[in-house]
């Protein structure tokens, strides 16, 4: 058994089939099988059912794939443990929901590449839930998500601003009500798979507010664009670090009763990369301290 060999047995739970698994480790489907037939002769177990087309991982190949993940995440932080984690270079995988990936995100993320060159940094965008889960067995080492209500020990949670929840609507609307808007006009959902569209929809449920539904969307462009085009109304964050040439489409307050959501940065919290997280988290803060993305004048004009 070698380390190459659990992260291929990991990438076959991960993505399902040999091949698939292949592509993410760069090695062709005839090694996959072998290794994975290695490791059932060596410790002398069925790790997958082969009576099917596509070989699936049995109850205890599953179970044997949560210890691999345990040991490949103690080994790939072997050296960094002994350092105590302290450089600021490599590679930092950060998750993002796609709210922020037009401001929070390229200005924080600029300011920590600019201080800090040898650090490489890549982005996955992905809704919060899922984005957990890959922080949660490793494939992610951490990411910028709406905070869910409820928060588990074996997180480490790292507050970042509160956004409140507004009205968003085309400037040919007249009325300044949110709520007769809302009634009177097609609602443009923001995704309910998202922890925000679940805060959106407790929202009008609890204020006992119809919507006639025409869409729903989890990308905030595309919500913009269609209120632009006067194709109805919606509800969505606003941004605490507002993007470049934003859209002409106005902003309504929802009222004293307005839902928030608490944008966090979330981590393992056995994680060594504390200083990495911890730099992160405080361009994050001084991206919001100043409240707009402006590449020109944050980062200067390019050479």
């Amino acid at each position: 058994m070698t380390i190459r060999m659990l992260k291929t047995l990991i990438a076959v739970a991960e993505h399902g089939t040999f091949s698939a698994a292949a592509d993410s480790v760069f090695i062709t489907h005839a090694a996959v099988s072998q290794q994975m037939k290695a490791l059932e002769e060596e410790w002398n177990l069925a790790l997958f059912d082969r009576s099917k087309r596509t070989p699936e991982l049995t109850s205890l190949g599953a179970a044997i794939v949560a210890k691999a993940r345990e040991v490949v995440h103690a080994y790939d932080n072997l050296v960094p443990s002994v350092t105590c984690g302290d450089w600021l270079n490599g590679e930092l995988t950060l998750g993002a929901v796609p709210t922020t990936l037009t401001g929070l995100v390229p200005s924080s993320v600029g300011m920590l590449k600019r201080e800090h060159a040898d650090l490489h940094v890549r982005v996955v965008p992905g809704l919060a839930t899922d984005l957990i889960s890959q922080v949660e067995r490793g494939a992610l080492d951490a990411a910028i998500v709406t905070r869910p209500h409820v928060v588990q020990a074996k997180h480490a949670w790292r507050d970042i601003a509160v956004e409140p929840l507004v009205l968003l609507a085309s400037v040919e609307s007249e009325s300044e009500d949110p709520v007769y808007l809302l009634e009177t006009n097609p609602f443009i959902r923001y995704s309910r798979q998202a922890i925000v569209g679940g805060i959106i929809e407790d929202w009008l449920q609890k204020h006992g507010i119809k919507v006639s539904e025409s869409m729903e969307l989890g990308n905030l462009e595309s919500i913009g664009s269609m209120v632009l085009a006067n194709l109805g109304v919606s509800i969505v964050p606003r941004s605490c670090v507002s993007a470049p040439n934003p859209l002409p489409v106005r902003w309504i307050s929802l009222g004293p009763s307005a839902p928030t959501r608490q944008l966090s940065l979330v981590s393992r919290a056995d994680s060594v990369k504390v200083r990495v997280f911890e730099a992160l988290h405080e361009r994050l803060q001084r991206a919001v301290t100043v409240g707009s993305f402006s590449p020109v004048h944050q980062f200067g004009k390019p050479n």
